[in-house]
């Protein structure tokens, strides 16, 4: 029971997101090294919360229970203030990088658009927080032990799969509107992307009642999603063609991949 359990809520977490690695990245080098690029900054803003974090708990009277509760959530709202600083690092860095591509390269266009390196980065951001965010969920839902035997909820290690699935898919979609705000200077988009940031990881306090974190995650996820599409150049019109198999520039690029 214990096996079915982690393989089941690691296929949630990140069965989409291995999926779009598998058909959009894994193909393409570059894609990769941005994408093990991106997990880096993700690994290195983490790394400076936790230091921070750790200092001010040291520091602080480990006795209070009141005090200490007000650092966790000074040690998230860091966390995030970080990780969205880092993302504008990143891509002020892979602006400089595609224009060294372009000088080296014998064509005219970039070798990557910033549409694709705002995905790609996203997703790295994405798979790395996922995985700092379950790998522990993952290896206790092994055994021993069993979830709910003292009146807890038994929904703790699914929920914390559909939590990391949204978190994954939503780093992907602040990447895109992030890259894009950033590209036209719209600093009120790159707003937005922080205060929903913040918004989704602050809902996790309510926790153990999941549905006052997972409902607003996923109403986030999908208005993100909305927005990214329409910032990576999608319409309503080219989604309904290529939904019903009628776009037939679409299905060209589609054979000739093949």
């Amino acid at each position: 029971m214990t096996t079915a359990v982690f393989f089941g809520c690691t296929f949630i977490a990140f069965g989409p997101a291995a999926a779009l690695f598998l058909f959009t990245i894994a193909r393409d080098p570059l894609r990769v090294i941005f994408l093990i690029a991106g997990a880096f900054f993700w690994l290195v803003s983490l790394l400076l919360s936790s230091l921070v974090w750790f200092i001010a708990v040291q520091a602080s009277n480990k006795e209070s229970a009141s005090q200490q509760k007000g650092l966790l959530v000074f040690g998230v709202v860091l966390s995030v203030l970080l990780q969205e600083v880092f993302r504008f690092a990143y891509y002020k860095l892979l602006k400089k990088a595609n224009q060294g591509l372009l000088a080296l390269s014998q064509e005219d266009t970039m070798p990557i658009s910033v549409r694709q390196l705002a995905y790609v980065s996203g997703l790295g951001f994405g798979f790395m927080s996922g995985s700092f965010s379950v790998v522990n969920i993952l290896a206790d839902s092994l055994g021993p032990g069993t979830v709910g035997i003292h009146g807890d909820s038994q929904h703790y290690f699914i929920s914390s799969a559909f939590m990391t699935m949204a978190i994954i898919l939503l780093h992907m979609f602040w990447g895109v509107v992030f890259f894009e705000a950033c590209e036209k200077q719209k600093w009120l988009s790159v707003a937005v992307v922080v205060g929903s940031h913040l918004f989704v990881s602050c809902m996790t306090f309510l926790n153990p009642q999941y549905e006052g974190s997972l409902i607003p995650a996923y109403l986030v996820t999908l208005l993100m999603g909305g927005w990214a599409f329409f910032c990576a150049g999608g319409s309503l019109r080219n989604l309904k063609l290529c939904l019903t198999c009628k776009d037939k520039d679409f299905l060209l690029a589609n054979h000739r991949s093949r």
